[in-house]
């Protein structure tokens, strides 16, 4: 029987493998040695590979930046930048260590690079002036990243999940000392139907509204 040959090691390799642990048990348990053992080989031989643990989450980073949608430039803005935020949140859910991570690297990937530079040319070819571009990308990833931290905080899963902590949580509450807080869980968060993950799209409505009322204002 020929012996099974081995996965050569590559930085794609070791980046990937970081990844999977963090995807996995989130960033505190990786560690160079931790990476090691996953991938089989002894921690020095990382080295080849990536220079440092700094090094190794910018490649981290830029992976997580490769799955997500580019805007295409002359298709509708709009909808170009509706589908990268809607990316980048399934994206981000998946990789839910990164949340916080993506815009803090200070040496950026090349899929970084692309990802920043497709949303500013989708607007840019829309008639967005460079100021407006700027604002927009900054109101965009705001609301994503903002989402995001709330959403893998949550101490639910489910649209069905936020009715019962909060109607747990009014039960608790004076309705004299709190009205407005005992309202909105009793006739809204607690109705039939209610999703939180749907306040992602009501958000992203307003601010491309927005956006379009100010994008024909300069023209």
């Amino acid at each position: 029987m020929p012996a099974r040959t081995r996965e050569p090691l590559t930085r794609e390799r070791v980046v990937r493998a970081a990844v999977e642990i963090a995807d996995r048990d989130g960033l505190a348990p990786l560690s160079m040695r931790s990476l090691a053992r996953h991938v089989g080989v002894e921690a020095m031989s990382l080295y080849h590979h990536v220079a440092s643990k700094d090094d190794l989450l910018d490649g981290m980073v830029d992976a997580v930046f490769a799955e997500i949608h580019l805007p295409r430039a002359g298709e509708g803005w709009a909808g170009q930048v509706r589908l990268r935020s809607t990316s980048g949140r399934e994206v981000l859910l998946r990789h839910r260590w990164a949340v916080g991570l993506m815009d803090s690297r200070t040496s950026p990937g090349p899929a970084t690079l692309r990802a920043h530079d497709a949303v500013l040319g989708c607007l840019r070819a829309a008639g967005f002036p460079v100021e407006l571009a700027a604002h927009a990308v900054a109101a965009l990833d705001a609301h994503l990243y903002g989402y995001l931290v709330q959403e893998v905080s949550l101490p639910f899963r489910d649209g069905p999940g936020a009715g019962e902590v909060a109607e747990r949580i009014a039960e608790g509450l004076d309705p004299a000392e709190f009205p407005h807080l005992v309202e909105i869980a009793r006739e809204h968060v607690t109705r039939p139907g209610y999703d939180f993950r749907d306040e992602f799209g009501w958000g992203l409505d307003l601010l491309l509204e927005g956006l379009a009322r100010r994008l024909a204002a300069v023209r």
